[in-house]
């Protein structure tokens, strides 16, 4: 009685090998105290001087989110707010040393996952699959589509 499928599930298979990917990366940063958002502000905070709320719109993450996850950053002594030195009315999440050199530890770790994902196919389809990806993200579906979810989030 199902309907007949005509091609193969796209979002399946997208969420799928990302849930996988995440729970991979998820075990191996938490070798190191780390979880993939915490990662993820540390590195965007390296490269160049930028706010709490800039730093959630590179990640995805809503305010309560980022909130806590510097917060975390902060109690390991990884990363703390600081006044902008080019606005005084901004604070920016500062990198400490420390947090350096972990954001480098977890940037090998991200890597790797990555790499061992990639490994996994021949050198053809890793070039294909990323280029089929980049397409997508930067294209098609760049953007997600309008809902009230969605925009609830971006108000908050």
């Amino acid at each position: 009685m199902a309907p007949n499928r005509t091609s193969p599930d796209l979002s399946y298979l997208l969420d799928h090998t990302s849930h996988v990917l995440r729970t991979r990366m998820a075990a191996a940063l938490a070798e190191i105290g780390l979880t993939a958002r915490m990662h993820c502000v540390l590195v965007h905070a390296i490269e160049e001087e930028r706010t709490q709320a800039q730093l959630a719109e590179i990640g995805d993450m809503d305010k309560t989110t980022m909130v806590v996850t510097v917060d975390a950053l902060d109690e390991a002594g990884l990363a703390e707010r600081r006044p902008s030195s080019t606005d005084r009315r901004a604070r920016i999440i500062a990198v400490t040393e420390k947090g350096v050199e972990v954001a480098r530890q977890s940037q090998e770790i991200v890597d790797r996952v990555h790499a061992e994902a990639l490994g996994s196919l021949a050198v053809e389809d890793r070039d294909a699959l990323l280029s089929a990806l980049t397409a997508l993200a930067t294209g098609h579906l760049a953007q997600p589509a309008e809902s009230q979810a969605r925009r609830a989030r971006q108000r908050s």
